[in-house]
């Protein structure tokens, strides 16, 4: 934004005026655009899913390899394997869960990136950009040789 707020330049409700007048219509302009939430939500939603199905089918094992632990934790050999086992597919069940939870968390992240904004980013390629420095270079170089001239010419 380029509008600049500090201690002698307050925000104040003028910077709302355009806001506001677009705010009944909740039409979009250059500095104002609409969020389609409901969408954002089904496609989140579906980006979720498979994680979400996978964190299930790895509680339902996780259950079967404890049930298989416990049943064989007084025996001497086996069981600290089980419990390995267990606990990995624990693991991986807390992060399959946790990347369904991020993609459902991301839809409430309404940053203001603004769609309506053109990149100004450079797009020259290097030979391009040296095409350009050396360009300027010779103007740079005419322009010094005149001011020699002008120079000289009042000494």
């Amino acid at each position: 934004s380029d509008v600049k707020v500090g201690k002698k330049t307050p925000f104040t409700l003028r910077h709302f005026d355009g806001f506001f007048e677009h705010l009944p219509k909740r039409a979009d302009s250059e500095r104002s655009w609409t969020v389609d939430f409901s969408a954002r939500q089904q496609k989140a939603m579906e980006e979720a899913r498979p994680h979400r199905e996978e964190a299930e089918a790895l509680m339902e094992r996780a259950k079967q390899e404890e049930e298989a632990w416990r049943a064989k934790r007084k025996e001497p050999q086996g069981a600290e394997e089980l419990a390995a086992r267990w606990k990995e597919t624990l693991r991986q069940q807390r992060e399959a869960a946790a990347k369904a939870e991020t993609i459902d968390n991301a839809v409430f992240d309404l940053k203001a990136v603004n769609p309506h904004r053109v990149s100004t980013a450079d797009t020259r390629t290097p030979a391009e950009l040296l095409t350009t420095i050396e360009t300027s270079g010779r103007e740079v170089e005419t322009a010094l040789v005149r001011l020699r001239g002008l120079v000289e010419a009042m000494d």
